[in-house]
């Protein structure tokens, strides 16, 4: 017995002639959204190629194209002397794009619903970059960076594209062991170096390998929201290592014995104080005392524009305590995605081991364009470049900000780092004004959202370090009518 025919509605499809993508795209996207959904069901005959494309007035090869793909895919079928039908598909295939939203779904795990529901901070797209962190892009030697990269793709005589070397390119990780040795004073060889796809990755592996469910980790605060969302979503318990401008608070008895410290001492996120050399012996004790790891994030240590550099304190450890990580986020570009972990020798092969079985490792290709980049001396010229150049701007942008926002604003330049704080001298809501910001075009990060605990103080985390003067004068006149349109608000009618 014949099947029945399902007529075609054919008054269902509608495409747009105006949009970027291909006709025979948006065709294949309706037929096969259409289909699972259950709008057009099976056994309904579709018109021949010919007739549809004079319906939609389209190329007969576009919709050729289409009936193709949708036949090889198995969401159409071709029955020989009766044309092209909708194909029977399992039930739950077809139910499934109405399924969307139901209340009976599988949930996220609990990690999964710690990691959701963490606050996050990013750049914004054509907004003025007074994103923090975020370093002069303009400036880094791109010529030089696609020949090293162009001398591993054409002539490599290493195996760059497999699995071997999961934790790190041995020439890049004995050149960053080297840097290390000298510039930071970090005790440390070739294989205690972990390199990493990033900042979050080098957490996301430390709170795997250290953090138990419920385990006390003390963070700074206010401190960086990426640890504090690698912590909390492993499960961990935070108690608030207090941060102001006198530094670290390490007399509070109030706070539980840890499992972990997390600090970022040479250049504290976001403040810019370091910490003095007492307080990183007493912050060794204290971890010797309660059997606890210390992690040292040395995000942007390289950016010291008065004094000497203070060693890392991973240097001053005795006892094998302190977890030191970095990033080239900072120093070349972000999207460069490599960092590194630096770990007492017991700990190397395990923390190999867990670098592999979670993928967080970074393009060998990568690696070996950036060992070349470091040991031929282009990394040590970029960083003077970048040191002067920050040094200069740092000047020019808290001077422009106190004569333009001094009315609200209260900034002084910072000895480190890549950012500085402004407090407000009135009482603003930092998220207020964040907004009011965005509506001007400009991007900044809420003081406030650093604070997990205690009540939280209001500012702005401004970057510096990534913008002209010209960017910065007009992404200071953005900000200071983000601040007049916040006062207008706020005066009484």
């Amino acid at each position: 017995m014949a099947k029945q025919r399902t007529r075609f509605p054919s008054d269902m499809l509608v495409l747009d002639r105006d949009a970027s993508v291909p006709m025979h795209r948006q065709l294949y996207e309706k037929l096969r959204s259409d289909i699972l959904a259950g709008h057009l069901k099976a056994d309904t005959r579709l018109p021949p190629t010919r007739l549809m494309a004079e319906d939609l007035g389209v190329s007969r090869n576009t919709v050729i194209t289409t009936y193709d793909t949708l036949l090889a895919e198995g969401y159409l079928e071709s029955r020989s002397g009766s044309g092209t039908w909708v194909a029977t598909l399992p039930a739950f295939a077809v139910t499934a794009r109405n399924a969307v939203g139901r209340t009976d779904a599988p949930s996220l795990s609990t990690r999964g619903n710690r990691m959701v529901n963490q606050p996050r901070d990013r750049t914004i797209p054509g907004h003025i970059a007074f994103h923090p962190g975020y370093p002069e892009i303009k400036g880094f030697p791109f010529s030089t960076w696609a020949r090293l990269l162009k001398r591993h793709t054409r002539y490599s005589q290493e195996d760059l594209y497999g699995y071997h070397w999961v934790t790190g390119h041995p020439r890049l990780k004995a050149s960053i062991a080297e840097y290390l040795q000298a510039s930071r004073g970090v005790d440390c060889d070739a294989e205690q170096v972990i390199v990493v796809n990033g900042t979050q990755a080098a957490l996301d592996i430390l709170a795997r390998v250290l953090v138990d469910e419920g385990d006390v980790c003390w963070m700074e605060e206010p401190g960086y929201i990426g640890a504090q969302n690698a912590l909390l979503s492993a499960g961990a318990r935070l108690e608030p290592l207090r941060v102001g401008p006198a530094g670290w608070t390490l007399d509070d008895d109030t706070l539980l014995a840890p499992r972990l410290i997390f600090v970022t001492p040479s250049c504290q996120w976001p403040l810019g104080c370091v910490m003095r050399m007492e307080d990183r012996l007493r912050l060794l004790q204290v971890a010797e005392n309660h059997d606890a790891w210390i992690v040292e994030d040395d995000y942007d240590s390289e950016y010291r524009f008065r004094g000497r550099p203070i060693p890392a304190m991973q240097g001053l450890d005795k006892s094998g305590r302190v977890i030191y990580m970095g990033t080239f986020a900072k120093t070349l570009f972000p999207s460069l995605r490599i960092g590194f972990i630096v770990v007492p020798p017991h700990l190397s092969e395990g923390f190999k081991r867990v670098a592999s079985n979670t993928g967080h490792y970074p393009s060998l290709l990568l690696q070996a364009a950036l060992a070349d980049f470091i040991s031929e001396g282009y990394f040590a010229t970029h960083l003077r470049r970048m040191r002067r150049l920050y040094s200069e701007r740092q000047k020019v942008f808290v001077g422009l900000c106190q004569r333009q926002l001094g009315e609200w604003l209260s900034i002084e330049e910072n000895d480190a780092g890549m950012q500085i704080v402004g407090r407000f001298l009135d009482d603003i809501d930092d998220e207020m004004l964040w907004k009011a910001a965005q509506n001007q075009g400009v991007n900044f990060s809420p003081l406030s959202r650093l604070f997990f605990k205690n009540a939280p103080d209001h500012g702005a985390i401004l970057g510096y370090a990534g913008i002209d003067l010209k960017a910065m004068r007009e992404g200071i006149a953005c900000l200071r009518a983000a601040f007049i349109e916040i006062e207008a608000r706020r005066a009484p009618a």
